[in-house]
């Protein structure tokens, strides 16, 4: 990484995640002289791979891509600086006593997999695919655009507030009605109108729970869903892949193409605030006191972060203050990575690698889910946890010894704020209770491990900065997204303070590795510049 001695900049950002480098890889393109400080000895926020173990690399964080905008790779370039997704194709779902549902990218071995569990359902799944690829078709242009200031009485702001209403008025109607339903209602509802099976109806509801703390009958679990859905692979809307070095491959992708434009980037460098001429921006200054000069002020940071510590509240309208204070993180996610000397064993699939080439989804049932989340609601985390796993080894060789693998698991529900303890007490029992329940559905699991690592909510904090261990910087509600996302007002980059912008995950579209407030953001700092 570069450690220019220059004190001076046209564009400083705040954070090294992959939306920091998004926005900033922008910048430099258009021309900016543009440094990102990073807090931490490595480059990537929550998308880094680590290798914690000799020859075993894990993706402590974040572990697959999906919704990274297809626009970003072509317009930064990203393929000549060694952008490389290697396709997920199965999904892997299983139920107690070695039934398993072995989903992939063959409609017609999914209609039979399916029909095994019920005919019913196999019939059902068209008609349900082709509702959810109509919402996400309707979405994609708000997800990929700048949202509308309905707090603003500017012209301009009114006029574009007019063309979207303009557009939403242009849906079918039953189109429109599918989007408030997803808008504002639960998964299982919407399951409830196409399929008959518990355990499918596990299976497909696992996305509306994903970092969230909502079951699949929580009102706004639709959105949720929809959310994890609108990512693209190789142009399908939901299909995921995974690059290949782990997401940390994937932010070293977005350092070298911003270095190649020109772009500084300098570790361990932890803002302690950023500095101001009356209501202007003018730098940041480091916690050691290292001052930097820029025109131009990106904070990739939550917006907590964003609002009440790189700034003095104080000096804030009362109103933002009041929704950031008001805004749900909610935190309730972990991490426990694996270290295997095998891929686990599950009846029938001794030995078959290619089952685990994909998401291995440990769920089985609503009730199985509503469980967990009634733990979560007690203030404990989830004694049978919903598990998203991944053994990404199966899909990337390079990321363990040969013969070995490496199992990511993210895990529902962890709690932030646990009722009767905390959470450097209850790590390892997480651990435990995470490896028993893997133990319960591949028997013979743990003989196979040879290290774990385990991430809580309050380590998410601690060490990448998202507050309550948030993985989307704020929760996917509706009451936080668009419009009001962060804060109604302050939901198009900008922030009271001129020159001072925001383009974390807490910003629209959201989280996830998607790069979208990244690219939305520069284009609100260049436009401003150029205007």
């Amino acid at each position: 990484m570069n450690n220019s001695n220059s004190q001076t900049y046209d564009a400083i950002v705040i954070g090294g995640g992959h939306n920091g480098l998004v926005n900033a890889n922008y910048l430099a393109k258009a021309g900016l002289n543009t440094l990102v400080l990073e807090a931490r000895h490595l480059i990537g926020g929550a998308a880094i791979t680590e290798e914690l173990l000799p020859g075993y690399k894990f993706t402590t964080f974040s572990y697959a891509l999906s919704l990274l905008r297809p626009d970003i790779v072509q317009d930064l370039d990203l393929v000549a600086h060694g952008l490389m997704v290697l396709p997920m194709p199965n999904d892997f779902h299983v139920n107690y006593g070695g039934v398993g549902l072995r989903m992939n990218a063959d409609a017609g071995h999914n209609y039979h997999a399916v029909a095994e569990h019920s005919i019913h359902d196999a019939e059902a799944m068209d008609d349900f695919f082709h509702m959810v690829d109509r919402v996400c078709h309707a979405m994609k242009p708000l997800m990929d655009s700048i949202p509308p200031n309905t707090v603003s009485d500017a012209a301009a702001d009114r006029e574009y507030l007019a063309q979207f209403n303009d557009y939403l008025d242009s849906l079918d109607d039953d189109l429109k009605a599918q989007l408030e339903r997803f808008w504002t209602g639960s998964m299982t509802e919407i399951l409830d109108e196409y399929f008959e099976s518990d355990f499918l109806k596990g299976y497909f509801s696992s996305s509306s729970i994903i970092g969230s703390m909502c079951s699949p009958s929580t009102p706004g679990s639709a959105l949720v869903y929809l959310f994890h859905k609108m990512g693209e692979y190789d142009g399908e809307f939901g299909s995921w892949g995974f690059h290949k070095g782990g997401n940390g491959g994937f932010t070293q992708v977005l350092a070298r193409a911003f270095e190649a434009k020109g772009g500084t980037i300098r570790l361990d460098s932890r803002v302690s605030h950023v500095k101001r001429e009356g209501d202007t921006a003018t730098g940041v200054v480091l916690e050691d006191g290292t001052e930097f000069n820029a025109k131009v002020v990106v904070s990739a940071l939550d917006p907590k972060r964003t609002f009440m510590q790189l700034v003095d509240p104080a000096t804030m309208p009362q109103d933002l203050i009041q929704h950031i204070e008001a805004y749900k993180f909610q935190g309730s996610a972990a991490k426990v990575n694996f270290a295997l000397t095998d891929v686990p064993p599950f009846p029938g699939l001794e030995g078959n690698k290619s089952a685990f080439q994909g998401f291995l989804n440990i769920g089985p049932t609503l009730d199985y889910l509503e469980t967990a989340f009634q733990d979560a609601l007690e203030g404990r985390f989830s004694r049978r946890p919903f598990l998203d796993c991944c053994v990404q080894s199966t899909i990337d060789s390079d990321m363990t010894p040969a013969g070995k693998h490496v199992m990511s698991c993210f895990v529902m529900w962890a709690p932030y704020h646990l009722k009767d303890s905390d959470w450097d007490t209850e790590r390892e029992n997480l651990g435990d209770t995470v490896q028993q329940t893997i133990e319960e559905f591949f028997p013979g699991f743990s003989a196979l491990v040879e290290h774990r690592e385990v991430v809580t909510p309050l380590d998410i904090e601690r060490i990448v900065g998202l507050s309550e261990g948030n993985i989307f910087a704020g929760e996917l509600f509706s009451s936080q997204m668009f419009f009001n996302r962060p804060a109604p007002g302050w939901n198009q980059y900008r922030t009271p303070l001129a020159g001072y912008y925001q383009c974390g995950s807490g910003t629209h579209p959201g989280g996830c590795v998607i790069g979208g407030p990244g690219k939305l953001a520069a284009a609100q700092v260049l436009g401003d510049l150029e205007g």
